[in-house]
């Protein structure tokens, strides 16, 4: 079979030179053969279709690390995989597009005069956070406050008094202790990179913790609105009117294979696998959070837990319990009533906020 030269390989198949040098050195796209005299590089004819794969994977803006993988696959496994991956895209997209559409706003408001910040809007909020009695320590960590609430699901540090759980959320906490200055999903969003930096320094301080990192799941506020931070498979919930709803969605291994019709949520529930994140803050970085603007009204009783809650109590008997007339403060309590009667397999961290209104 005829050899062609790194240049008509790169014509070929819509790479560029030193794109084939560096899928060379990263394993991705090695050439057919490199002369031991002067590493000239050639290539087969049939590398061509993985090459044009490769390129056609990279105008998707899809990271080299997931191309490897998904140039390794058989064409269906592969199609599901790209399929996947732009889910995460229009998902993520949507977020952003949010984030853009508030801050326009903003911008407007600002330039004809207006005030952008609104009086901080009066909360009630309570936590709960319980170890199951299986697990050899406590990784969730929950805080709320006047302006922020937050929980988070630490791993990877077993046996440790430090966990990249409370890392994230110290990082997070001064958010409550700073005045509401500045846009609302900005704030968020620097803070959350802050706690992101907090949890690679953690995984970095011994060998040990290289593979410790946590779920995120944060609401700041500033009047009627507030900005939600998400990764990982914690979750928050809205009780408005009755009506019982997610506010996030999990970056589950389990939770992709809902989205792609391949389990139902019922088989999600019972998966070996229902734990395994796709996205969480960690030494080396898996994906980014997501980022939402929501407007609230008096009278939103919100929900945020990790998987120690959720994954226990259907949802269902999670709405009977923040229906239920009561402080959030009895709710919380409710809430681990119910997780030790189902016998507490795993930690449990929550905190329910109460909108009271304006002051």
């Amino acid at each position: 079979m005829a050899g062609l030269s790194i240049g008509e390989f790169a014509r070929a198949s819509g790479l560029t030179p030193k794109a084939l040098r560096l899928y060379d050195e990263l394993g991705l796209l090695r050439p057919a053969r490199v002369a031991s005299w002067s590493g000239y590089r050639s290539y087969d004819r049939d590398q061509l279709d993985r090459a044009r794969l490769v390129a056609s994977l990279r105008g998707l803006g899809m990271p080299l690390a997931r191309i490897r993988v998904v140039a390794d696959l058989p064409p269906a496994a592969a199609a599901t995989e790209v399929a996947s991956y732009w889910r995460q895209v229009e998902a993520d997209t949507a977020a952003r597009r949010q984030l853009a559409t508030h801050l326009v706003r903003r911008l407007t408001r600002k330039d004809n005069g207006m005030p952008t910040e609104a009086r901080g809007w009066l909360l009630d909020s309570a936590t709960h956070v319980d170890g199951g009695p299986v697990r050899p320590n406590n990784q969730d960590v929950v805080f709320a406050g006047r302006r922020l609430q937050v929980v988070a699901d630490g791993f990877g540090a077993p046996g440790s008094d430090r966990t990249a759980s409370a890392a994230a959320v110290e990082a997070l906490r001064v958010l409550d202790r700073a005045e509401g200055h500045g846009d609302v999903a900005v704030v968020l969003g620097d803070a959350v990179s802050n706690a992101a930096e907090a949890v690679r320094e953690f995984g970095s301080s011994a060998p040990e913790l290289a593979e410790a990192g946590t779920t995120v799941t944060a609401m700041l506020w500033s009047g009627s609105r507030f900005a939600l931070a998400h990764i990982g498979d914690s979750r928050a919930y809205l009780l408005r009117d009755g009506e019982f709803s997610q506010l996030t969605h999990d970056h589950t291994f389990v939770q992709s294979l809902v989205d792609e019709g391949r389990l139902t949520a019922e088989e999600a529930a019972a998966h070996p696998r229902r734990a395994a994140l796709l996205r969480a803050l960690t030494l080396p970085g898996t994906g980014d959070p997501d980022f939402h603007l929501r407007e609230a009204r008096p009278g939103d009783r919100y929900l945020l837990c990790t998987d120690g809650l959720h994954a226990v109590i259907p949802e269902p008997r999670l709405r009977g319990a923040l229906l239920a007339a009561g402080t959030p403060t009895q709710t919380v309590n409710r809430l681990g009533e119910l997780v030790r009667q189902a016998g507490a397999p795993d930690n449990t961290a929550c905190a329910v906020t109460d909108v009271l209104g304006p002051p």
